[in-house]
């Protein structure tokens, strides 16, 4: 359930998920009749029956200057120079325009957009009947609010990238340019010196993993991690966090997965092996939806049955239907977490540590699978196209939530 704050028009509505107020300002050549309104009202109509948002004109374009999301209604052909008359008004952030179906709307609003890319700024037109209108709007509610929380946040690296990440590098002076976010290096030392303090607050999620019935004594090791990352996190304020975890195998003698999947049930993103771009992808992908996200390796392409499987130790806890705990795949050690999630629609999303490109595509979750050779939690998946993974992939891990969020996360992209 996605919860928006009400800075920005956002209501809590734990039934409905959101409910935003969108303003407009409506334009319509001078030679328009009333019919032209009346087309444009019931396709407003359109959309607020679809959303059950508020979206109301305001009288005054000075009324858009304090919005986020700023957005135009074209009420017919002819009404370009009416648009020019205020644009200098509210240049300064991405202009929308809603064009309807009819009386030339969308003629009038390419010229308009044509004129607001041509001088460098951003914009887009919304153009469809309303369920379709709907559906942009919502996406873009989504990536503006995504754009929000992510400005001003902090992401702790503890320890340098894992050695065989030769290409999972990300550029801090772009993140902080486009996003807003600032990476916090801390050595490996603080979060060893933390786990030896050998305590945690338990909660719902400690609670529930340990009725698993699996080893104890793993267990409190795994859950001392997890304090330690928890403690961390509230001593530096992050946001989320990646972890050079294999070190652990040697320092501490267990591993992160435990501790990683509790903390991401927890709302802070926790990501592995010191990978700063899977970390910044899984905070996009998880501001945008409001679900928790599964970092995960690609392991296989079935190019005779058109099938792709992809696996790790470690998920949100409160991701799967179901879990088991056994131990992380490559040292037979501490506590995994063997999740199953649910089979249907699912989004894989990758952006690159400099955010110059990104992967994004629906597909469907076929089967869970406990193959003895994989990582612990693993799904097998159906796209329309995988070679995006053999020809120009962006680095190893990859983040899945369920549910289609190809238009959220493009819209993002169009944001920043």
């Amino acid at each position: 359930m996605i919860k928006y704050n009400k800075h920005a028009g956002f209501i809590t509505n734990l039934e409905d998920g959101y409910i935003m107020t969108v303003k407009y300002y409506p334009i319509v050549s001078i030679i328009s009749g009333q019919e032209r309104r009346t087309l444009a009202d019931e396709f407003l109509d359109e959309i607020r029956n679809e959303l059950g948002w508020e979206i109301i004109p305001v009288k005054s374009v000075d009324e858009l200057k304090d919005e986020e999301l700023r957005f135009i209604l074209v009420q017919s052909g002819g009404s370009e120079n009416a648009f020019l008359r205020f644009y200098d008004q509210i240049s300064d952030k991405p202009c929308y325009i809603l064009s309807t179906l009819h009386s030339n709307s969308l003629a009038a609003s390419m010229e308009i957009l044509s004129y607001i890319k041509d001088h460098g700024k951003k914009g887009a037109i919304l153009h469809g009947d309303g369920k379709t209108v709907a559906r942009k709007l919502k996406a873009l509610a989504q990536a503006n609010e995504a754009l929000k929380k992510l400005r001003g946040a902090k992401f702790g690296v503890l320890g340098d990238p894992s050695d065989w990440l030769i290409a999972s590098m990300a550029n801090e002076v772009v993140l902080k340019e486009k996003l807003g976010i600032s990476l916090v290096h801390i050595p490996m030392e603080v979060l060893e010196t933390e786990y030896e303090k050998r305590t945690y607050e338990p909660n719902q999620w400690t609670e529930l993993l340990l009725s698993k019935g699996y080893d104890r004594e793993e267990m409190e090791k795994a859950f001392c991690v997890y304090g330690a990352l928890r403690r961390i996190v509230d001593r530096y304020g992050l946001h989320g966090v990646t972890v050079r975890c294999f070190d652990l195998l040697t320092s501490v003698y267990t591993t992160g997965c435990l501790g990683l999947a509790i903390l991401n049930a927890d709302g802070v993103y926790g990501g592995c092996e010191g990978d700063i771009p899977a970390l910044i992808s899984m905070a996009i992908l998880g501001d945008l939806t409001g679900k928790p996200v599964f970092l995960c390796n690609p392991s296989r392409i079935d190019t005779t049955n058109q099938e792709m499987v992809f696996a790790h130790c470690t998920l949100p806890i409160n991701m799967p239907y179901e879990c088991d705990l056994t131990t992380h795949y490559e040292s037979g050690i501490g506590v995994a977490v063997a999740g199953s999630l649910k089979e249907g629609d699912m989004t894989i999303f990758k952006t690159s540590g400099d955010l110059s490109r990104h992967f994004v595509k629906k597909g469907q979750i076929l089967a869970n699978l406990r193959e003895p050779s994989l990582c612990r939690s693993q799904i097998k998946i159906k796209l329309d196209d995988y070679s995006y993974f053999t020809n120009n992939p962006i680095h190893n891990h990859h983040l899945v939530v369920l549910g289609d969020e190809v238009n959220a996360v493009e819209e993002f992209f169009n944001l920043i």
